[in-house]
């Protein structure tokens, strides 16, 4: 099901469509918008949001607030609306600008017509479960989950991976992108961006919390889908599970650094393009020096929402040591490293 273009209202999307296995599970498709958001069922609509890639999503745990950090962790989506994959699975499918089903019922009876779904399922869940549209679609999302849970998605056997069992040795350029990645006198890379710890197997490379680190709104992406450049798109404040806290305001979900190398564009709203962008991102807020978007040559544009950025409030996340060329250097070597060993070949020399 999960490669199936049934599933949507045209029979010409399927979730593989926007989570291609050959790009990481990412959609790479253009869409006239440089991949930043996907293209709905209808040929028309266009989200406002990247598609994440699934690999290694299953890590991530169910929505929760933790009290004893005082943050919103886990879920899936980049405001965790969904607390689960199965949750996640079963949006796409309904929504108008997505996948573009009528409802849960028609794409129920769609797929009861077809011989193997309809054997499978009351193989699997009983021979009246199509009598139930509501529980026959949540056993299709929980199908899908358990498809997301093979370990195709997460092999664990990048570089980085060879390197903790001594079966690769990093380039010094490599070794000294790994030393800045997890030390916190140089940057603040780890402090979001890691669970288990430094050479500790089995690391995501995030720790699954939400942050708001001042990305600008996507112009670009507003002008081809439609929306108002004055929209702001509140990310964790969106979601009901939030009850409305006004300091989830502008926060977005901490994504996984596996296979950050090939799943470009980056953030919430596909606003970069290049890796190293994302690392001067990062070092403009501590370099009087970077003061130049190097994909756009203007100065950085503002926080769609100020008000809440890691770097003036809070726990001060983004402060860090200025970094020089070298160093911007060693930190994109560092997660091309993090590259899935089937994908290695995606890699640009």
């Amino acid at each position: 099901m999960f490669h199936d273009k049934a599933l949507s209202a045209h029979n010409n999307e399927a979730c593989a469509t926007c989570h291609n296995p050959k790009k990481a599970f990412t959609d790479n498709r253009g869409n006239g918008v440089n991949n930043a958001a996907s293209l709905g069922s209808n040929g028309k609509s266009i989200g406002n949001r990247s598609a994440p890639s699934v690999t290694y999503a299953l890590f991530s745990p169910k929505f929760y607030y933790n009290k004893k950090k005082g943050e919103y962790t886990g879920g899936q989506f980049w405001d965790g609306r969904a607390p689960t994959e199965a949750d996640q699975a079963g949006a796409p499918p309904t929504n108008p600008g997505e996948m573009g089903m009528k409802d849960k019922s028609t794409l129920m009876k769609k797929l009861e017509k077809n011989p193997y779904y309809k054997s499978s399922f009351k193989k699997l869940y009983g021979s009246d479960i199509f009598k139930n549209s509501n529980l026959a679609y949540l056993k299709m999302t929980e199908a899908i989950q358990a498809y997301e849970h093979e370990k195709k998605f997460y092999r664990f056997d990048s570089k980085y991976d060879r390197y903790l069992k001594d079966e690769y040795m990093p380039t010094e350029l490599e070794d000294l992108g790994i030393s800045l990645f997890f030390s916190n006198n140089n940057t603040s890379c780890s402090k979001c961006h890691m669970l288990k710890g430094e050479d500790r197997q089995g690391e995501t490379f995030t720790n699954y919390e939400y942050r708001n680190i001042g990305i600008p709104i996507n112009k670009e992406l507003r002008s081809k889908n439609g929306i108002a450049l004055s929209t702001i798109d509140n990310g964790l404040y969106q979601n009901p599970l939030v009850h409305k806290d006004p300091n989830t305001k502008g926060k977005f979900k901490i994504p996984t650094l596996r296979n950050v190398a090939i799943t470009a564009p980056y953030m919430h709203n596909g606003i970069f393009k290049h890796l190293r962008t994302v690392v001067e991102f990062y070092d403009h807020y501590n370099n009087p020096k970077r003061k130049i978007n190097p994909e756009t040559h203007k100065p950085w544009a503002k926080p769609q929402y100020a008000p809440t950025v890691a770097y003036k409030y809070g726990k001060k996340e983004l402060r860090a040591k200025p970094l020089n060329e070298r160093k911007i250097k060693a930190l994109v070597a560092f997660m091309r490293m993090l590259t899935d060993k089937r994908y290695e070949y995606l890699l640009k020399k």
